[in-house]
């Protein structure tokens, strides 16, 4: 009875610590929210899924996350795993939406010098920037053409073409991108000989995508050796725990050994994302 007691005094202090402290900061945690909403809405957009309902959801989640805290400091007696679980539930999938977009964005960028070359050609053979984009938006494969067919759709709605090359270009926060729409805007406003332009962009970007591909092709090796040096303390403790089980349990059991578990699951995934920014250079 008196245990039970306990846990339930517990759990109502907590609750009522976490309803103070949401009351207090509640404009804090307002503005965090926003921020946290805005950034996710960003990568959504950019992989063109739907946004919709994105609040409920963040909330929603922000309940699974206390849910999975409580259960392991109450249920468990686990504190440490709860906060560890807490943590890695809050930054896993904005990890996962952001290595998506990074991925779409690049899909994009090696698509985009075979697209300035077929504008170029359209634009060679008579036909209008309009006409040019439409054939673009037609021909191109996935994901690029679904901006050119949003871009075309919108200047056919009326919206000024210079305006649609904008917010492409802030959409897909790509540098070719943006060295493809100035041309087309410089072109748009100005005139000039667009093909020569957009050609000498895509000479450009081909060089670059082929250093790219070099340097990806060099580092392979070391990016899989990084893969390796990650699941090792993971393969060391399984093996650990058919050698010394009983020593191996007090990692999981024990307060301490639940800290050092933590600490070098921490340092592991911080070695790894270190490794994979060193061996992804920026060209």
């Amino acid at each position: 009875m008196l245990p039970t007691l306990t846990v339930c005094l517990a759990c109502l202090v907590t609750a009522a610590a976490v309803g103070l402290a949401s009351y207090s900061g509640s404009g804090y945690a307002r503005e965090a929210l926003d921020a946290v909403e805005r950034d996710i809405a960003d990568k959504l957009r950019r992989l063109r899924a739907p946004t919709r309902n994105l609040r409920p959801l963040l909330i929603a989640w922000l309940i699974v996350l206390a849910g999975a805290l409580a259960g392991f400091w109450i249920v468990l007696d686990s504190p440490v795993f709860g906060v560890l679980t807490a943590v890695l539930l809050s930054c896993g999938p904005w990890y996962l939406l952001r290595r998506m977009a990074q991925r779409h964005r690049q899909r994009i960028e090696d698509q985009l010098a075979d697209a300035m070359v077929m504008l170029s050609n359209a634009v060679r053979a008579g036909l209008s920037l309009a006409q040019s984009l439409e054939i673009l938006a037609a021909q191109c494969p996935r994901p690029i053409n679904a901006e050119f067919h949003q871009i075309v759709a919108e200047y056919k709605l009326g919206k000024p073409l210079d305006r649609t090359l904008r917010e492409a270009k802030d959409r897909l926060r790509s540098e070719n991108f943006a060295l493809f729409a100035a041309a087309l805007l410089a072109s748009h406003e100005s005139g000039g000989r667009l093909n020569e332009t957009v050609e000498r962009i895509a000479q450009s970007v081909i060089e670059l995508q082929r250093l790219e591909r070099k340097v990806q092709t060099e580092t392979a090796q070391a990016r899989k050796s990084a893969v390796y040096m990650a699941l090792a303390p993971l393969i060391i403790l399984v093996l650990y725990y058919f050698i010394e089980p009983d020593n191996t349990a007090k990692l999981f059991t024990t307060f301490i050994g639940q800290i050092f578990l933590t600490v070098a699951l921490v340092l592991n995934i911080i070695a790894y994302l270190w490794a994979r920014v060193i061996l992804n250079p920026d060209i």
